[in-house]
């Protein structure tokens, strides 16, 4: 089997950089593009002016123009986006079919078996990234490596407007001396308790036996253990299918305790009907879930297998949920897991007589 290569693009600070390109006299300054400040908004990105401030994506606007006061803060265009988006993904797809979008700003592509180049996945690379400047007037940056893993964390090197190559013969040391702290899954808080354990990186966690890391992680710790060692066999998927839908809103107060959350119920299970309603029939709602960010940004998710979709169970969710931290809340979310029936059909169809 021939060894995989996997691009992964991503666009630098995708939804800023169209505001600039589209509106000149904002280039140079610092931006951000999200809600206003005096309405509790919350910034969606920004570009790389402000980021030298501190300031960074999912930060309340209020504090990022006290790191900021010169901050210019506009509101998102998601139309705009969404088409640069698609002539983005048009360009992919002159390269290969094997396209897997994770947001609109990103996605993996595999190159393996793509004639263009003579099969080279850095020269495709190089090709996009000049296409993506010349004909959109934007910057993307690229990682291309032998798995997802190690593509993503390559895209992420040099970024802005960058590309980075890992060769397959350059995993090894590379994955060596990487900081754990860049593991896919591993946040702040993983971070902290590896540290403590005197594992800071690769190379220290390639130490540990698969048994023991699974002991002290749990399941995640098989996943590290592959990690450390540059495994992962997730394949590029072309068709990502929907796994939830939902709906959440950002209050203008802190809804001060759970009464007044549970006010806010039924307007957020009406709009959830109008989007469930639009789904398309390979679809069936499964677990009904609620998510609550509370004042202090913290955050809880809780779902139930078995419930009924009807404004009781929501509201026992919501309870329990809620009781899981008692602080005032300033988001409220909604929504459904989904089960994916046309995998079923085709599986029947496949045994099918």
């Amino acid at each position: 089997m021939s060894e995989r290569k996997i691009i992964h693009v991503d666009c630098d600070c995708f939804y800023a950089a169209i505001e600039m390109r589209d509106d000149p006299s904002l280039a140079s300054k610092p931006l951000a593009v999200g809600g206003s400040a005096d309405r509790r908004g919350v910034i969606a990105t920004c570009n790389y002016e402000a980021r030298g401030y501190g300031v960074h994506s999912a930060m309340a606007s209020g504090q990022a123009l006290k790191l900021c006061p010169d901050l210019l803060i506009v509101k998102p265009r998601m139309e705009a986006y969404k088409a640069v988006s698609r002539e983005i993904q048009a360009i992919f797809r002159d390269y290969t079919e094997l396209i897997e979008p994770l947001s609109l700003d990103e996605a993996y592509l595999d190159v393996t078996d793509s004639p263009h180049f003579a099969g080279s996945a850095t020269r495709i690379a190089q090709d996009i990234r000049r296409r993506v400047s010349q004909e959109l007037h934007i910057t993307v940056s690229a990682g291309v490596a032998p798995n997802k893993f190690l593509a993503k964390i390559a895209s992420d090197w040099k970024k802005p407007n960058g590309l980075f190559v890992i060769t397959p013969d350059q995993v090894e040391d590379f994955i060596a001396a990487l900081a754990v702290n860049k593991l896919h899954g591993v946040g702040k808080v993983t971070a902290d308790r590896l540290g403590r354990l005197g594992i800071r990186t690769c190379s220290d966690l390639r130490e540990w036996n698969k048994l023991a890391l699974v002991k002290e992680f749990g399941s995640f710790g098989e996943r590290l253990w592959g990690l450390a060692r540059g495994i992962d066999e997730r394949a590029v998927h072309n068709d990502s299918r929907r796994q939830s839908v939902s709906v959440e809103n950002t209050f203008d107060k802190d809804l001060p305790d759970l009464a007044a959350c549970l006010e806010q119920l039924p307007a957020l299970l009406e709009e959830l009907a109008t989007r469930m309603a639009r789904l398309d029939p390979s679809y069936r709602p499964d677990k009904p879930f609620v998510k609550i960010k509370f004042h202090d940004f913290s955050q809880t998710t809780l779902e139930q297998a078995g419930a009924r979709r009807d404004l009781d169970s929501y509201s026992r969710l919501l309870s329990a949920a809620f009781a899981r931290r008692n602080k005032a809340v300033r988001l409220l979310g909604v929504g459904v897991r989904l089960q994916d029936l046309r995998g079923k059909h085709e599986q029947l169809e496949l045994f099918a007589p």
